[in-house]
């Protein structure tokens, strides 16, 4: 019964570890992966220089998605509860909200990313921030303490 109650939480944190594991791809694979998944011309320049620069980046978004997953999980009671998991899972969905509605105003700081990368990842933000909402929604009494 467990499954069913939080399977949104699941489907999230299924979803945002997949997300990781692109970004991850980016530093192993290297400049190819950055212009693939539109992360621009530069990032993919560097990379094939050998700079540093990517990696680190990368390497903080890849963290950031795995302590979302890490939350997610928590949320659908598939790991220990982690401090503030109501509070850290609301932040996660408003975050992925604002991306997703918000491309238009961050992208003129990144010119070199394509119109088809935000459109796409913007979508892809929104539907993981729908997920997170909709398993906030279902897990809402365990995250509360009433479960």
């Amino acid at each position: 019964m467990r499954s069913k109650r939080f399977k949104f939480l699941t489907l999230a944190g299924i979803l945002t570890v997949l997300v990781a594991v692109l970004h991850l791809g980016c530093i192993i694979f290297g400049a190819e992966w950055y212009r693939f998944l539109g992360a621009g011309e530069q990032m993919a320049q560097l990379a094939e220089k050998g700079h540093p620069y990517p990696t680190i980046v990368t390497s903080i978004i890849v963290s950031i998605f795995l302590l979302w997953s890490a939350y997610a999980f928590s949320g659908a009671g598939l790991i220990i509860k982690l401090p503030l998991a109501r509070l850290g899972l609301c932040l996660i969905s408003l975050a992925l909200l604002a991306r997703a509605f918000g491309f238009y105003f961050i992208m003129q700081a990144f010119p070199s990313n394509s119109l088809t990368f935000w459109l796409v990842s913007s979508g892809l933000c929104l539907a993981l921030g729908i997920t997170y909402i909709l398993g906030i929604k279902q897990s809402w009494q365990y995250l509360s303490g009433k479960a």
